[in-house]
């Protein structure tokens, strides 16, 4: 799989065909899932909310001044999808607003007053701050609008917020497996001697050169790359590292990118081949096959309903029980790299993370599954060595699968 990205403006078309079906089948199902009557999501140019950018076509690059969208539940279970604003969007909203009859709060209490909603839904949360992007002006500026009556009525659409981010349409399943394709297929270019020269390359070389790499290829990086060594007296934990790779260094990498919406997460693992080897230690490919059983006890665990800190004991417990060091810290991914839904563990929230884990998991999601065993290496005179692996699944049908398979073996340099 190479990283050759669509055209801009197909992917523009293609994306805006995803919304559709989004606006048209996720939207009526999370709003009756969070028992709204009514979501307002407002906000204005340049303080866009974590979810706006999300139900906007393309291509939509700002919030526009202030916009105001408003979805509101007819009885048959359908949804009103209205726009407060001065330009508009398309057969996607219907455009309730004109500024030479009205001012725009005007029409927004007007439009609630016609519709009665009971429950409003606006974007403020304390959990998740996906589902509190309702800037403090602007709650202020909504209250005076609405009036005492309709301001009682408000209530926290951290439910449908999440909700909307978090669910997988079909369309967006199908084209997640090759975008993660195109993940692997980085990290097996930069751990090869495409990139590496042992006893010259550095790790920062490796990075920029991913960095670069996802840059030039119309790949937008969510974060900046990392590249660690662990060898002989240097252990994963050391506080001043080696950044030349040299013969016999265990390699890790950490890296993600956003393509088409979507973003990648994953970090594995190369060996670099002392003169006359023709495979890694056994102790390493054992160690990596200890991090394999640490994610099959992981994905088993997850089931829907659950929250994730319900599987992180659940997982841990199983782990520690079959023999491993786990260590879990998995995420959501989707529109956003850490992105909305339960948090299954922190690196450094073990016992359960409040809040963000009391979540449950929802069918048709994505995760990075992101965690840690570590082992005694027998060839590195029993030195701990750690095994962090990531790669990114989804729940869909009930069951846990990878989009793109996971690695299994090392990358040998």
């Amino acid at each position: 799989m190479s990283l050759t990205t669509l055209p801009l403006r197909i992917q523009a078309e293609v994306r805006n065909i995803w919304l559709g079906e989004r606006l048209d089948t996720v939207i009526p199902a999370v709003l009756a899932r969070a028992g709204l009557d009514m979501w307002l999501v407002i906000a204005r140019e340049y303080n866009e909310d974590p979810v706006i950018m999300s139900l906007l076509p393309e291509p939509a690059m700002s919030a526009r001044r202030r916009t105001i969208l408003c979805f509101a539940r007819r009885p048959d279970g359908t949804v009103e999808r209205l726009t407060l604003d001065r330009y508009g969007h398309g057969a996607y909203y219907q455009r309730a607003w004109d500024p030479d009859a009205e001012s725009q709060d005007a029409c927004l209490a007007r439009i609630v007053a016609e519709r009665d909603p009971q429950r409003i839904g606006v974007n403020v949360s304390e959990t998740f701050a996906f589902g509190d992007g309702l800037s403090h002006h602007e709650h202020e500026r909504l209250l005076a609008a609405l009036g005492p009556q309709y301001a009682a009525r408000l209530v926290s659409a951290e439910a449908a917020a999440v909700g909307w981010l978090e669910t997988r349409t079909p369309a967006e399943i199908s084209a997640y497996t090759p975008i993660i394709a195109m993940g692997h297929n980085l990290i097996a270019r930069a751990f090869s001697r495409e990139v590496i020269t042992p006893g010259e390359t550095t790790t920062d070389d490796v990075v920029w050169w991913m960095r670069q790499t996802m840059h030039d290829a119309g790949l937008r990086a969510w974060f900046h790359p990392t590249v660690e060594i662990q060898a002989p007296g240097q252990r994963y934990d050391a506080e001043e590292r080696r950044s030349v790779i040299m013969p016999g260094d265990l390699l890790h990498c950490d890296v993600g990118f956003a393509y088409m919406g979507l973003c990648t997460d994953q970090q594995q693992h190369a060996y670099v081949l002392r003169a006359g080897e023709a495979a890694a230690p056994t102790g390493l490919r054992h160690a990596l096959a200890e991090g394999n059983r640490l994610q099959d006890i992981l994905i088993g665990a997850m089931k829907v309903g659950r929250t994730g800190n319900t599987v992180l004991r659940d997982a841990l417990g199983q782990a520690r029980a079959a023999g491993l060091s786990p260590s879990i810290y998995t995420h959501p991914l989707g529109y956003h790299g850490h992105a909305a839904g339960p948090t299954i563990g922190l690196w450094d929230q073990q016992g359960g993370v409040p809040g963000n884990g009391d979540y449950p998991l929802y069918d048709r999601t994505a995760y990075s599954i992101e965690l840690n065993v570590t082992c005694a290496l027998p060839e590195w005179d029993d030195q701990e060595v750690r095994v962090a692996l990531e790669e990114d699944a989804l729940l869909s049908g009930g069951v846990v699968s990878w989009l793109d398979g996971r690695q299994t073996e090392l990358h040998l340099i």
